[in-house]
Order: structure tokens, then C-alpha cells, then sequence
């Protein structure tokens, strides 16, 4: 069976657009439509957190920097396969003030954890080998009448850019790299989740993009 490990932020964690923080059921949100699609050869596990950055400090939000978690992550759920990395939404925020290129080093950082680590299978020597990773661009963020407390302010102009960034990083490491806004949009509800829609087009694709080798 191999195990996928999807370290997101709220569009993982499954929040419904403009809500409190109401969350999809398991089988709705985009990794368990994956799980849906992948059948039984395949256990998908989710570690989302609402507000997760790249490598920030959220002065806001405490303790939703996904650097500093990922390595304890990526030991709790040691054999893993794959490693897919859904971040790079909340580093849009205005008070970051980051580039699109900012935010994929951000990106290139945590793969480069998860690929300097053992938390993959043994090899044929008897080395633990680290899993492959796969970076998911967002698909990037719209203009609503929802802003989250103005937080977003500006993040549509801030992303411009952000997905060809993310695939160079890609590139350069030798990773997968999977763009959302290929198969999903972001709708006006709130500007930043993901409808039940979307979550079924994303989990569907990205599904068949790993049994089609990506």
C-alpha cells in the first residue's frame, strides 16, 4: 500500500467558503476524494492546518508555520511514499509583504526537508530513503467581499506569478508539480476556499495524475 501524505493549510483542511470555520466531511474535501479515486493501493493521510504558511511566522496566527512542523509530521507518518505540499495561500497575506518567488523558495524549503529526511522505505540496502514530493500550486486567490479582515488585501495582485514560480522550484529540485488553477478556480464567496465543486475537480485530478505516474 503506499502512503501520501498531504500537508496543507484550510483548502485541505477542508474549510467551507465563507463560514465561521465550518469544515467539508472527510469524503468532500479534495484528499478524500483522492483516497475515493486512488482505491484501496493507496492511504491517504491528511495533516491541514487553518492560516499554514511556507517557512513564516504569522504574527496573527501563532504556531502555523509549516517548517517548524514538518519534520515532527513527517516521523509520526514514517513509511510515507509521497509528500504533497498545499501551501502558499496564507503567505499572500498583505502584512508578509512576499513575492511570488518568496513564496515558492518557501515551497522549495519544505521539499528540500522532506527530501533530506528518512521518512521514507527501506531500500534494497537497508537505508530508509526519503519520499518523493509533489508541490501543488494554489490556485490563486479573487477578490470578494469576504476579506477575512482585510488580511488578503492585495493577494490577487501578490500571486500574479506565483504558480510559474512554484514549477521553476520544482524543476530545480527534481519534484512533482501539480497546478490547481488547471482544474479548479477559486470562487467569489469568499475569495480563498474552495466550494464542494472544487474540492471533487481537485481531488479527482490530482488523483489521476499520481496513477498516471506524475
Amino acid at each position: 500500500m503506499k502512503r501520501i501524505l498531504c500537508f496543507g493549510d484550510s483548502n485541505t483542511w477542508g474549510y467551507v467558503p465563507a463560514t465561521a470555520g465550518d469544515r467539508f466531511d472527510a469524503a468532500t474535501r479534495w484528499p478524500g476524494v483522492m483516497q475515493q479515486k486512488l482505491g484501496a493501493e493507496y492511504h491517504v493521510i491528511e495533516e491541514a492546518r487553518n492560516g499554514r504558511t511556507t517557512v513564516w511566522d504569522d504574527p496573527m496566527k501563532p504556531h502555523r508555520n509549516g517548517s517548524s512542523v514538518l519534520p515532527m509530521i513527517l516521523e509520526t507518518h514514517t513509511p510515507i511514499d509521497l509528500v504533497m505540499i498545499a501551501l502558499g495561500v496564507n503567505d499572500l497575506k498583505h502584512y508578509f509583504q512576499l513575492t511570488a518567488v518568496d513564496i515558492a523558495m518557501g515551497l522549495g524549503t519544505l521539499a528540500e526537508i522532506v527530501m533530506q529526511s528518512q521518512a521514507g522505505r527501506w531500500d534494497a540496502a537497508g537505508n530508509r530513503c526519503s519520499p518523493e514530493v509533489l508541490l501543488l500550486a494554489p490556485a490563486p486567490p479573487v477578490v470578494s467581499a469576504q476579506p477575512f479582515g482585510h488580511k488578503f488585501d492585495g493577494a490577487p495582485e501578490r500571486g500574479v506569478g506565483m504558480r510559474q514560480a512554484i514549477a521553476k522550484v520544482a524543476q530545480e529540485l527534481g519534484c512533482g508539480y501539480f497546478d490547481a488553477s488547471s482544474v479548479v478556480t477559486v470562487p467569489e464567496t469568499d475569495g480563498i476556499h474552495l466550494d464542494e465543486a472544487g474540492h471533487q475537480k481537485l481531488g479527482t485530478a490530482v488523483a489521476q495524475f499520481i496513477l498516471d505516474g506524475g
